[in-house]
């Protein structure tokens, strides 16, 4: 057996051709009922990404549950960022941004490639789940839910999803977006930047909720370093630490509309992916006094170059749904900005935010995103 959870257990199999299974066997009482199980299978049947995960069969015999995964041999993202044993190896800094810009990819092709879109609604770390070389792909499709269409600019539904990792307008109103999934995407990256849980009732108070704890930070680039993962020992490049709490920061809006676009994301994640940190490379020295850093048109393009590990093969773990979701508790004042991750700035201590205010989106897509790499070269500045 692998794991275990509200829906059932999953174990390891085999077929007849050799390859390695993951058997989730739903738990005809448990939290995942019969509309999560048929939703599963619809979407991973209509759904083809290497960023998502692949469903090789199911079984609906009786009351008989069966659903047949692709075998993921390094567990989920949980497994490497919480409570990692001693003698295990904490991820180093390139193969965290690799993990955030190929899971980011995932949620992209759900947003902008399906049609009608889809809402994940499930984005967490336990969903995450790492193939060799720490290739994510997301799991668990049980909750996702069709995105709206036409005029319509958002979904009602009953709020589900794991508290901690809901989006405000979301737990509140029911109101479901593709932004209520960026705001997800934005915990996700912070547990990467910070090897912190995104609910912990083991830190003091005030601490406890990963978002509430950062916002406060994200006011003073000064202390952006503290809120590096202490497990990185400080093996990480001060520049893109910087340019990742940005992105977090815009994921994390209090507004939905003042979020990036997911496309934006993948190409600013995309860009501090390739770009490789050798920690036995002399210290770079960036300025983490200064306030907003000099405005400069940079040119790039998106590079796919990535940076695996040496595989520690761990199995699966499985996750479980949460249930009532409350607002998530925040601090300081985000809303009434319009961004977009082509417009956005880092800024120092005396602005307010790490991200200031930028025009409305109008030049072409493609500009958007070219614009997005320029801007992730320069907020680490």
């Amino acid at each position: 057996m692998l794991g275990e959870g509200g829906f059932g257990r999953v174990y390891k199999g085999r077929l007849e051709s050799g390859q390695a299974v993951a058997v989730k066997q739903l738990d005809r009482n448990g939290l995942q009922g019969n509309r999560e199980f048929l939703v599963e299978v619809l979407m991973l049947s209509l759904l083809h990404h290497t960023n998502l995960v692949n469903l090789i069969g199911y079984c609906a015999d009786g009351d008989q549950r069966l659903l047949v995964y692709e075998f993921m041999p390094l567990g989920s993202l949980e497994d490497h960022l919480h409570d990692v044993p001693p003698e295990k190896e904490p991820l180093d800094w390139n193969t965290r941004m690799k993990i955030a810009a190929g899971a980011a990819k995932g949620l992209e092709h759900l947003h902008d490639k399906a049609s009608p879109p889809v809402i994940y609604r499930d984005f967490k770390s336990s969903n995450i789940l790492l193939g060799e070389g720490f290739h994510p792909k997301l799991s668990d499709f049980g909750l996702a839910k069709l995105g709206p269409v036409g005029d319509n600019t958002h979904v009602s539904t009953r709020v589900m999803g794991t508290y901690g990792y809901c989006a405000p307008e979301y737990a509140m109103t029911g109101q479901l977006t593709v932004k209520s999934d960026v705001y997800s995407f934005g915990v996700v990256f912070l547990e990467l930047i910070t090897g912190r849980k995104a609910i912990d009732n083991t830190k003091p108070q005030g601490e406890q909720n990963l978002v509430a704890w950062a916002r406060p930070l994200f006011k003073d680039r000064r202390k952006f370093p503290k809120m590096a993962d202490p497990m990185l020992q400080g093996r990480f490049p001060m520049r893109g630490l910087y340019q990742a709490l940005a992105v977090a920061a815009m994921c994390l809006q209090e507004q939905a509309t003042t979020r990036p676009h997911i496309g934006d994301v993948v190409t600013a994640l995309s860009y501090l992916a390739s770009q490789t940190y050798d920690p036995n490379a002399p210290t770079q020295h960036t300025r983490s006094n200064s306030s907003t850093p000099r405005a400069r048109n940079v040119g790039g393009r998106n590079s796919e170059q990535r940076n695996g590990r040496s595989p520690n093969h761990h199995s699966p773990r499985t996750s479980k749904h949460g249930g009532e979701v409350s607002r998530t508790s925040s601090t300081g004042g985000d809303s009434g900005r319009r961004s977009g991750l082509d417009e956005m700035d880092m800024a120092g201590s005396q602005a307010g935010s790490p991200a200031q205010t930028g025009r409305k989106r109008e030049t072409p897509r493609t500009a958007d995103r070219q614009r997005a790499i320029a801007d992730a070269k320069m907020w680490g500045e």
